[in-house]
């Protein structure tokens, strides 16, 4: 069943059909403060299988919304609305400002991934989003592995980031951490003179799949790195292999670095953490740092930390899976993963000349060639 409100489509799986001014007083979507202009948004709820989701499609101006899946045990379903709500605007963005020609979608399923995944709750997934018929285009997330994705691609094509064994980009992890590997250089050239990052203090927060990628980048380059993450065995696993150090401390926000990489999930620069906030740099692959993208960006640029926008550095991932889409090989992924580089210098550069945040520059840039192409859209549909 399909309502329309407001030219948003909600799609409620097994609900009554409501008016649209009741429709406004029930929805938990128009009363979220993430809630953007989001063109759609689908909940998606299988008894069989025990599958509650939540896809997200914030914009299409530029093509098909493409995000990944994360599956996450989350406090709540408005916890887990939210999240999906930031995290599909958040890729509108970084498609657009890495000129990649997608709109911004992502999808969320409520459930610890360890216990509760399984093909057949994965199959029903692959069949709500081929329900969408390309609207929003599925990839790997938290929680989410390659072979996730080859068994979603069995019931839709409307999927990303499969194995190269059957075609695809593989694993974009190592991508997305190479991305935020060039994006921290370039902060680090802005911010320190140089991009060279031997023996500077780093603290990555998160050893995912991305944030130990990222830590092969920064322990091969000679920098001095900390990390920390809930699973202390996953912890002591990285700090054997690689070398590193584990953080022992009880306030790692207020410890002395160079530059603080959050690879975990977002919002850890917020109120209560960026008062103590002793880094130079800020360049991490988790999406949505920012608890609050105006004001805390402009509480990093009076404190003058060095702020390599989430979106532009991250976006290593989503070049990864495009290749799936547009056909091009390893060494063009390569070429536009290191152009995040002159990007993020460029926007660093920019929003120093302007007085303004970097997030802001990013976003004006991104939002710019979204408008262009708006309007580009609205002259050929005139015509």
């Amino acid at each position: 069943m399909h309502v329309l409100f407001k030219d948003v489509k909600i799609q409620y799986m097994e609900t009554e059909v409501v008016n649209k001014n009741d429709l406004k007083k029930l929805s938990p979507v128009f009363g979220q403060l993430s809630f953007d202009n989001h063109e759609q948004v689908v909940f998606c709820n299988d008894k069989d299988t025990g599958l509650k989701a939540i896809i997200s499609i914030h914009n299409t101006v530029m093509g098909p919304a493409l995000g990944g899946t994360r599956m996450w045990q989350y406090k709540n379903e408005w916890e887990a609305l939210n999240d999906v709500l930031r995290l599909s605007r958040g890729m509108t963005y970084k498609s657009a400002i890495t000129g990649l020609n997608l709109g911004g979608g992502k999808a969320v399923i409520i459930g610890d991934a360890k216990t509760q995944k399984t093909p057949e709750l994965m199959l029903r997934f692959g069949e709500f989003v081929h329900s969408l018929g390309g609207r929003y285009i599925t990839a790997e997330d938290v929680g989410m592995a390659t072979e996730d994705m080859d068994l979603v691609r069995t019931v839709t094509p409307y999927v990303t980031g499969i194995s190269e064994e059957k075609g695809g980009a593989g694993n974009p992890s190592p991508i997305t951490a190479y991305g935020v590997f060039m994006g921290m250089k370039a902060a680090a050239k802005h911010a320190f003179g140089t991009e060279i990052l031997e023996d500077k203090v780093i603290y990555v927060q998160g050893i995912g799949n991305v944030g130990e990628a990222l830590v092969e980048n920064l322990t091969n380059e000679g920098a001095k790195v900390i990390i920390s993450d809930i699973n202390q065995g996953r912890l002591e696993e990285i700090r054997d292999k690689y070398n590193v150090k584990i953080y022992e401390g009880d306030n790692l926000y207020a410890e002395e670095m160079d530059i603080y990489a959050p690879c975990a999930l977002g919002a850890t620069i917020n109120d209560e953490t960026l008062p103590q906030l002793k880094a130079k740099v800020i360049a991490g692959a988790a999406n949505n740092q920012l608890a609050e993208e105006n004001k805390h960006g402009l509480l990093l640029q009076q404190k003058g930390i060095v702020y390599a926008p989430d979106f532009l550095i991250n976006a290593g991932g989503i070049i990864n899976v495009y290749a799936e889409l547009e056909n091009y090989g390893k060494k063009e992924i390569i070429r536009k993963t290191e152009n995040i580089y002159n990007t993020t210098l460029e926007i660093l550069k920019n929003a120093a000349a302007n007085g303004i945040t970097t997030h802001q520059a990013a976003f004006d840039i991104a939002q710019a060639r979204i408008d262009a192409r708006r309007l580009k859209n609205t002259k050929g549909q005139l015509n």
